[in-house]
């Protein structure tokens, strides 16, 4: 495996931040300018807000008017069909700088490296779609009540039942909403007088449902397990803050594989820490599940450990399953706990049947209960793709951020300039990819982001990096130092042949 996070040398840092104090100059002058009433701003204000709190910070707001509005386009770009190997877009351009958009009514239809399809069950037909539309015909389209009240529907207790032996632990719950299932349900795990220690890296739903626990919560950096079992055991011995009472409990809360980063948690080392200190690990497994292990059991199945010794196990079901909604997995007691005090669980609307119907489908074919491979042979094309595109790429001289064996790729670009010339000379050449810049990352480590799916072949694959090696000599991205000789691994070419999915 490589994490292969470099140092940033300074004439990058200098050159990277150069276009920022231009922007960042011209921004205020404009502010200026707009407070004295010697120019108008285009963008639409509310009536009678006046004396209300922002709702942004000072610097985010600024970044979002005078930086981000300048790329808006390279974001968020609307799509009109299923998000499989090639995708179509909605054709827009912009006549007042992104402010507003026009829709000019053509489609464009690219390769797709930007959609979280990893195991390729995002189309539209197919028997994960037949499964579906059986289901919509027969408990119709959704039920509008929580799974409280009349909205607990037997293929409910059926994807639990199935989500449970796809783990490999005692129980599971499932919810309507991937964010709401960390959000609402780690509240009802930890509270007042818990330690949360949270990686540096951790999504926002993560974040979010840490604060709202109302526990003391402590950050680590990055996969750094040294710095981990320091914070654990400061904090067994110290207790806490002014009273040096014992914690209740220590949430350790990490993902499987970080979606910014593309590295992979060090589940083996997190497990040990947790039984040295008797501490709690919640994994969310969001974009492992499906991904990573031989039998795409995620991190667990990756690492080889066993899922008894992870106490919660959270995912979704829009990544590796082509669907929507999370669930959260462990022993009964606790999943019985969630149950009954869940918030997503007691107001939330409960999971459409289809939706239900389209993971039950997948995870069946991953188990192989379908009575075919298809499952194992998308797994295993999955993790062939992924290494050959991050050993090609290095090769070509790139900054490749993460793990080998992780589906999310990470390219360093640095510049917000570059970020959206890349995205928009990849888009012209037919390439579709994500770009990401601050503040999902440091101001100077904007990314693009391919995402790995077992639909793509190796001529897809080569079409693509064809791509990505123009646009990189024309923008001049490649700055690697690493020497990396073109090599052909032995993932072996007869694998590939008989993966095809």
């Amino acid at each position: 495996m490589i994490y292969a996070h470099i140092l940033v040398i300074m004439h990058v840092k200098v050159t990277v931040k150069r276009p920022y104090s231009i922007l960042f100059l011209f921004g205020y002058l404009r502010d200026t300018m707009k407070r004295w009433g010697l120019e108008k701003t285009p963008i639409n204000t509310e009536p009678f807000r006046k004396g209300y709190a922002p709702l942004y910070q000072d610097f985010r707001s600024f970044y979002t008017r005078h930086v981000y509005t300048r790329f808006r386009d390279v974001f968020n770009r609307p799509i009109c069909s299923a998000p499989s190997t090639t995708i179509s877009l909605k054709h827009r351009v912009s006549d007042d700088n992104n402010i507003t958009f026009r829709y000019t009514g053509k489609v464009i239809k690219a390769l797709n490296m930007g959609s979280f399809n990893y195991l390729g069950f995002a189309d539209n037909k197919g028997p994960c779609a037949d499964a579906s539309e059986e289901a919509t015909r027969k408990f119709g389209c959704a039920v509008a009540s929580t799974r409280h009240e009349i909205g607990n529907m037997r293929i409910h207790h059926e994807l639990e039942s199935t989500v449970a032996e796809f783990l490999g632990t005692e129980a599971a719950c499932v919810f309507g909403m991937g964010f709401a299932s960390n959000v609402l349900n780690m509240p009802c795990l930890v509270g007042k007088g818990s330690l949360i220690i949270s990686d540096e890296q951790n999504h926002t739903s993560l974040i979010l449902g840490s604060i709202l626990t109302g526990s003391t919560v402590q950050v680590f950096k990055h996969n750094d397990m040294i710095d981990l079992e320091r914070k654990v055991r400061d904090a067994v011995i110290n207790g806490q803050p002014k009273t040096g009472r014992q914690w209740k409990k220590i949430l350790i809360v990490v993902e499987g594989v970080y979606s910014v980063e593309g590295s992979i948690c060090k589940l083996h080392d997190i497990i040990r820490i947790k039984k040295k200190y008797k501490a709690y690990i919640y994994l969310d497994e969001a974009h492992s599940v499906g991904a990573l292990g031989t039998n795409g059991r995620g991190a667990l199945d990756y690492w080889g450990c066993d899922p008894n010794d992870v106490d919660i196990l959270m995912g979704t079901f829009t990544k590796s399953f082509g669907s929507a909604g999370g669930y959260i997995a462990g022993s009964k007691t606790v999943i019985d706990r969630l149950k009954s005090r869940s918030h997503s669980m007691c107001y939330g609307t409960s999971m459409p049947a289809p939706v239900a119907q389209q993971i039950i489908t997948s995870m069946n074919i991953i188990m192989g209960k379908d009575g075919t491979d298809l499952g194992m042979r998308r797994a295993g094309q999955l993790a062939w793709n992924v290494r050959y595109i991050r050993r090609r790429l290095m090769e070509m001289g790139f900054i490749i951020y993460g793990n080998m064996d992780s589906p999310v790729v990470p390219l360093i670009i640095f510049s917000i300039a570059k970020l959206a010339a890349f995205s928009r000379q990849c888009l012209k050449r037919g390439l579709v990819t994500v770009v990401v810049g601050y503040p999902a990352t440091p101001l100077i480590e904007c990314r693009a982001r391919f995402c790995m799916s077992a639909n793509h072949t190796k001529e897809s694959i080569d079409k693509a990096l064809s791509i990505i090696d123009e646009v990189g000599d024309l923008l001049q991205l490649k700055y690697s130092r690493m020497k990396i000789k073109p090599e052909v691994t032995d993932l072996d070419e007869d694998f590939r042949k008989r993966s095809d999915p």
